[in-house]
């Protein structure tokens, strides 16, 4: 009696072991997703300071909560971009949703891009048994020489990044010293009090 429920159990989960078995890692990504999305999430906010990193997750709003969401978003993307195999020029816009927030912060180039080389560890974590056992190693190379190009092409965005708010900073001190240059023109250039060193004077160009 035991030994036919024995065989009949073990007849049952022989199909879902053999699928286990030769499931490919694409499969096996899309059955961990959401796991691996919120890992990738929580170690991105772990380079905050801990009074941002409590804001940042507990809304994901996209008014409530921009940079959240933009994190979000931008990783869910890169996800998928996986997932569907897609070229690596198409995963550009969901890796500029992350680098443009991080790049506006006190991070140095290698600290903004990590983000993405630290998905590597996060799947073979999650995917430790399959690993282990051999059953997905040579597509396991294959993702992580796209993780590799996208961390490289992640670079590449932050250094543009970094130079548009440097040119953005460098505009607004034009600005500033021509409105500045325009004041003491004006106030230097009064009728009958030009070259007035009082009237010239720094202190009335604050």
């Amino acid at each position: 009696m035991y030994w036919r429920v024995g065989t009949l159990f073990s007849a049952a989960l022989l199909p879902l072991l053999v699928s286990r078995r030769y499931m490919s890692l694409q499969k096996l990504l899309k059955e961990n997703k959401s796991v691996i999305l919120s890992r990738w999430f929580d170690s991105i906010l772990e380079t905050y300071p801990s009074d941002t990193k409590d804001f940042l997750r507990t809304k994901k709003n996209q008014f409530d909560n921009p940079v959240a969401y933009r994190i979000t978003s931008g990783i869910e993307g890169i996800f998928s971009h996986i997932l569907n195999d897609a070229e690596d020029k198409e995963v550009s816009s969901f890796l500029d949703k992350v680098i443009r927030v991080r790049a506006v912060q006190d991070f140095t180039p290698s600290q903004a891009v990590a983000f993405v080389f630290d998905l590597k560890r996060l799947v073979r974590e999650e995917l430790g048994e399959d690993i282990r056992e051999g059953r997905i190693s040579e597509e396991l190379w294959s993702l992580e020489e796209k993780i590799d190009k996208m961390g490289l092409l992640a670079l590449d965005i932050y250094m543009k990044c970094r130079e548009e708010i440097y040119e953005l900073r460098v505009n607004e001190v034009k600005r500033s010293v021509s409105r500045l240059i325009d004041r003491a023109n004006k106030i230097c250039g009064i009728p009958g009090e030009e070259g007035d060193p009082e009237v010239c004077s720094t202190d009335n160009l604050t």
